[in-house]
């Protein structure tokens, strides 16, 4: 599950660092749960939260079956 997390992140990466910032795969546990880090402009950004769940999560659950939460760290 952790490789096709990361070629999710991988294909949404671009539209994050448009914006200044990136992520980074922290963790995948047994349960699906994605833990990720913000880094760039997102640290801080009041945006970030809804980018996170509504966007991150969302693909990475359309994308990868398991996938049960995203949560940043």
């Amino acid at each position: 599950m952790r490789e096709q997390v990361e070629q999710a992140l991988e294909s949404i990466r671009p539209a994050i660092q448009m914006d200044g910032g990136d992520i980074e795969l922290v963790d995948v546990d047994e349960n699906g749960v994605v833990r990720v880090r913000l880094i760039g402009a997102c640290v801080g950004c009041p945006m970030s939260i809804m980018t996170l769940k509504a966007g991150i999560e969302r693909i990475l659950r359309e994308r990868v079956p398991g996938v049960t939460d995203v949560e940043a760290v």
